[in-house]
């Protein structure tokens, strides 16, 4: 049960810095509070996101191993 929550935890913040990473442009004028934020600053907490995700599912598997 541990291990699909945090493969879950992981995945979601794969997808989510993916989804800010790719919009980060478009995320200004879908999202009014974002625009007094600086899009590198988007992208750089996105691959840090990323970063963790991947680092969550790599480690989640070799502890607990296969599916």
């Amino acid at each position: 049960m541990l291990k699909l929550l945090l493969l879950g935890i992981g995945l979601v913040l794969v997808f989510e810095g993916l989804l800010y990473f790719v919009l980060a442009s478009k995320l200004h004028s879908i999202l009014e509070n974002l625009k007094k934020i600086d899009s590198q600053l988007i992208k750089t907490i996105s691959v840090v996101m990323i970063a963790i995700g991947t680092c969550l599912i790599y480690f989640t598997f070799r502890l607990y191993g296969e599916l």
